[in-house]
């Protein structure tokens, strides 16, 4: 098996320049608040231009998300890369835990203010569920292909979008666990009619 290509340097160049954007803008955000921050004054800070920070954030709340691509990736390889007998929603259901308790160990309070960031930010909070339930296709066709089917059914597309939205009910509540442990129960019974009838 073949080692995956390392970027090159104009890649690496466009990658840094993509995360330094996103982080001038959102220490500009933290600090005045998201309206009262303009595109202008992002690029001032990052020095690039405003044409440079649109060609790599189409939209101004993308600007505080710079990792959507990495997490969508993230997602499909919980499924994909499961180990051998565990089932999608046991191994979806880990990968969750683990990105709460990691939140909580190592960045407890940077994660704690950019909640509630988010919280203060409606427009912000809104793109964050948006950007989330657009892996939804991601996730469908790797359950698909595990499936060994071409497309994702429709049993497969509720699915994907059910076990997207047990991940934003969970972050936005005070007791994540357990929102989670009781979501995947009600879950895994009927998906497990479905696996097992394949």
């Amino acid at each position: 098996m073949t080692e995956p290509a390392l970027p090159g340097r104009r890649e690496r160049k466009k990658a840094a320049t993509r995360k330094l954007i996103s982080d001038t803008a959102t220490a500009l955000f933290f600090e005045r608040g998201f309206d009262n921050v303009s595109i202008r004054e992002i690029a001032d800070q990052a020095d690039v231009s405003p044409t440079t920070v649109f060609a790599h954030f189409p939209q101004k709340e993308a600007l505080v998300f710079d990792e959507d691509e990495e997490q969508r990736e993230r997602l499909v390889a919980a499924v994909r890369d499961r180990a051998a007998g565990t089932t999608i929603t046991d191994a979806i259901h880990a990968y969750y835990l683990a990105g709460i308790l990691e939140s909580r160990e190592e960045h407890s309070d940077g994660g704690r203010k950019f909640m509630e960031f988010l919280d203060r930010t409606p427009a912000l909070a809104d793109y964050a569920a948006r950007m989330w339930t657009r892996h939804e296709h991601a996730l469908g066709e790797a359950i698909a292909a595990d499936f060994g089917l071409d497309a994702p059914s429709p049993e497969i597309r509720a699915y994907a979008r059910f076990v997207l939205q047990i991940q934003l009910l969970a972050i936005t509540d005070d007791d994540p666990e357990t929102v989670l442990e009781a979501a995947f129960r009600v879950l895994t019974a009927g998906w497990a009619s479905y696996a097992d009838g394949r």
